[in-house]
């Protein structure tokens, strides 16, 4: 998997680095970018793999809770068996290389279900990158854990786990510290096998009754906003350095009630305001503004239900010129000679000790996702991009 693969070399600076289920963890954690879910009865999820059908897919996750529905479950845990057995078959064939091979993941719905499938799949599971533990909890996930560490063991396999916080002792105001901690200490625990914390927005919202409109973001609802707060708080700390990733955004339609978010001006200077129309009339500018405020609040990866999102989260996961100059001129200059340096822009103070964290965090990032060249920023990736017809044609 390579992000911006096809890209002209006049976008990067430093182009985005090809990366594989076999990469160090901390570089794959920050890999997973847009994360698409799609319901284990989907038809069609081995032909969408082996033919690239969406070329900006690096991470996707098989969804076996929420996605589907009581009555059809035994028969999606048969396809989805059939499904990985032959995506393995491929793999094992050379049909499939391994640099071809995204991320994939898939979300379970109990622990009886995890024991099940780790057993029918063995050693198919090489294909897999991990699993998504929903509703996670102290209790339940030492015990996902612990399955999974035997399940690696047994088959010798690279495999990770995603614990998805979504729970009422992690929202209820009263319980949240004390659930924190004590997820908190499972996750320390195995920590090589955690690529990332996942939040469940979609049913924490759920809890109150709530659902965020396609013109605000989830920060705009404040029993969630405080909830974030202090998962970052306990998960985001400089000693664990948890990569927590943001919530699912679920809406791919075009009513609007409250002005875009979105400026004319980066996409005036380029002569591309049809891009910028095709953004609103497919609602992606909530979407880049949650991303945005994702990012501001130390939260990175995000959860996607349409292929047309994908696109529009990596470019802006892409670093800017200038911030890659200021994060390298942190790192390099972290000799104990100097305390405090003018930006490369002469903009900005960049001190090195408050700032170091930061500067590591965006150099990976611009391992995963390039730098761009000077005076380039999102909306020349996305230019030429055909975002405004990607969602009529992605529910072909």
């Amino acid at each position: 998997m390579q992000h911006f693969a096809t890209e002209a070399e006049t976008i990067f600076y430093k182009k985005p680095q090809p990366f594989t289920k076999w990469e160090k963890p901390d570089i794959l954690s920050y890999a997973l970018g847009a994360t698409l879910y799609m319901p284990a009865s989907m038809p069609n999820i081995v032909s969408i793999i082996q033919s690239r059908k969406y070329k900006e897919l690096a991470s996707l996750v098989i969804d076996l809770e929420d996605a589907v529905g009581d009555t059809e479950l035994e028969s999606c845990e048969a396809k989805l068996i059939g499904d990985i057995s032959e995506l393995y078959m491929l793999y094992s064939n050379k049909q499939l290389l391994p640099q071809e091979l995204p991320l994939i993941f898939i979300r379970v719905r109990n622990i009886e279900q995890f024991r099940y499938l780790t057993a029918e799949l063995g050693e198919r599971q090489e294909v897999l990158t991990g699993y998504v533990f929903p509703k996670f909890t102290a209790a339940q996930g030492a015990i996902y854990f612990e399955l999974l560490e035997q399940t690696i063991q047994q088959h010798q396999l690279t495999l990770y786990g995603m614990p998805i916080l979504e729970s009422h002792d992690v929202l209820y105001k009263e319980s949240r510290m004390d659930a924190l901690f004590a997820i908190k200490e499972v996750l320390q625990q195995y920590r090589q096998r955690v690529l990332n914390v996942r939040i469940g927005a979609t049913d924490f919202c759920g809890i109150y009754g709530i659902r965020r409109r396609m013109d605000s973001t989830i920060y705009d609802i404040s029993v969630i906003r405080d909830c974030f707060a202090d998962i970052v708080n306990v998960l985001g700390r400089e000693e664990d350095d948890f990569i927590i990733s943001g919530p699912v955004w679920e809406y791919f339609s075009n009513q609007r009630v409250l002005k875009p978010e979105l400026r004319v001006t980066p996409f005036s200077e380029k002569g591309a305001l049809a891009t910028r129309k095709a953004l609103l009339d497919d609602c992606l500018d909530g979407l880049m503004k949650e991303v945005l405020m994702d990012r501001q609040n130390g939260i990175l990866g995000k959860t996607v239900i349409h292929p047309s999102h994908i696109r529009v989260v990596h470019a802006l996961y892409a670093i800017s010129y200038e911030e890659y100059l200021d994060a390298l001129s942190i790192v390099e200059n972290n000799d104990g000679q100097k305390g405090v340096l003018k930006s490369h822009y002469a903009n900005k103070m960049n001190e090195i000790k408050p700032h170091m964290r930061w500067a590591q965090r965006i150099l990976r990032q611009a391992h995963v996702y390039g730098v761009y060249n000077e005076s380039i920023d999102f909306a020349s990736l996305l230019l030429n991009s055909e975002i405004g017809s990607s969602v009529c044609q992605c529910n072909n």
